[in-house]
């Protein structure tokens, strides 16, 4: 009975040992699984952190792009706005220039230096209340109707001692209008038509200016040498060296 016993209780004892060791290795095996499980966050969370950061900074590129490409741009439009500026202020003191001969001459322009042979009108040549009328407008800066006027006074009376200059201040009227292409085929015309008036010379110097203004480099580099050949000791050929000379 006392040996009965005694194996009893022996066999709890090594059973409780065997349980408690189970239990150990089970901890063991659990709580190295919460290291992996951790460190393979650790490593998840990392990863998804510098993908997050490598995005960022990949977005914050592609803004300094944007920024420095507009940047760029304003520069650009600042330079073109000041050239473009400084054009229209040439242009209008330019113009301010031409019609300074309408304004101190009264009615009548500016008598040719070749005669009846350049096609302009002069001292002693008789007005034309239409012409009168169109060289009016363009004394106050009315351009897109003197325009018309001029045009039509042209059309009506295509033998009138006016045309020759008629021409010539349709072709300004267009270019303050800023029809530069229209102002460079009339005063083209002008200068093959009437070479010998005094406006010739200005009117190529236009010509040249017109075809700086769009843009034609090369154009208006051969107009202003042209200008400078044929009438070598004009004012304009003066402004047309000196404008070359900025090219």
């Amino acid at each position: 009975m006392k040996r009965l016993t005694l194996c009893s209780a022996l066999l709890l004892v090594l059973t409780g040992c065997a349980t408690t060791g189970d239990l150990e290795e089970t901890r063991r095996q659990l709580d190295q699984v919460n290291r992996q499980a951790s460190t393979r966050l650790n490593e998840v969370e990392s990863k998804l952190s510098n993908e997050k950061l490598l995005e960022m900074v990949s977005q914050l590129e592609t803004m300094k792009a944007e920024v420095a490409k507009l940047r760029g741009d304003v520069e650009v439009l600042n330079y073109n706005l000041q050239t473009t500026q400084k054009r229209q202020n040439d242009l209008y003191n330019d113009l301010d220039g031409r019609l300074g001969h309408l304004e101190n001459s009264g009615a009548k322009p500016m008598p040719a230096t070749h005669g009846d042979a350049s096609g302009s009108a002069d001292g002693g040549a008789a007005t034309s209340p239409d012409y009168d009328k169109a060289l009016n407008l363009l004394r106050a800066r009315d351009f897109a109707k003197a325009a018309d006027a001029l045009r039509g006074f042209i059309e009506q009376n295509p033998q009138a001692p006016q045309v020759a200059e008629a021409t010539y201040w349709l072709g300004v009227s267009h270019t303050a209008l800023r029809q530069y292409d229209a102002a460079i085929d009339i005063h083209r015309r002008f200068v093959e038509q009437f070479p010998d008036n005094h406006f010739a010379p200005e009117a190529l110097r236009n010509i040249g200016n017109c075809q700086r203004d769009l843009g034609q480099m090369d154009q208006a580099k051969t107009t202003y040498k042209r200008l400078i050949k044929l009438y070598p000791k004009t004012d304009s050929a003066q402004k047309a060296r000196q404008q070359l000379a900025k090219m």
